[in-house]
């Protein structure tokens, strides 16, 4: 987690700052931060990017023995991505109690009797303080999103 702070501290504040890391093994397979602004793509989530590059990475769409770091629980679209893809483990800062998918607002998991592990609220105070800067940022009128 401390990697995915490490990356979100340096983006540019133009998109919510999210960063999806994708391990196997202990090495990093794949990663992503959110570029929906940009790339002007509703789907342009840390997690799908993640996964996508994950899928290239290893020559295969399932992710099995794959673990996800990201500092923000995932939305509905990414969790449904998650299970899919076979991923063993989430690991994630904040809670969203809007569109959290993976056990605050709902748990998708429920739907496929899925296997996977998640584990919510890891440096959740550092976590928490960088979207909320964000988010002031925006009130204030600074970045896009």
């Amino acid at each position: 987690m401390q990697r995915v702070l490490e990356v979100v501290r340096r983006l540019d504040g133009q998109e919510i700052p999210v960063c999806a890391i994708i391990v196997k093994n202990g090495e990093v397979i794949a990663s992503a931060v959110n570029r929906k602004e940009k790339d002007n793509d509703v789907t342009a989530h840390a997690e799908i990017l993640a996964i996508r590059g994950a899928g290239k990475a290893l020559g295969s769409w399932r992710l099995d023995g794959c673990e996800l770091y990201v500092n923000l629980e995932p939305c509905p679209m990414c969790a449904w991505a998650i299970i899919q893809s076979r991923l063993s483990a989430v690991y994630f800062g904040s809670f969203d109690g809007n569109y959290g998918a993976l056990g605050s607002a709902m748990d998708l998991r429920k739907f496929l009797n899925s296997n996977l592990k998640v584990y919510g609220g890891i440096m959740e105070e550092e976590c928490n303080q960088i979207l909320e800067d964000y988010f002031a940022g925006l009130r204030k009128g600074v970045g896009n999103a």
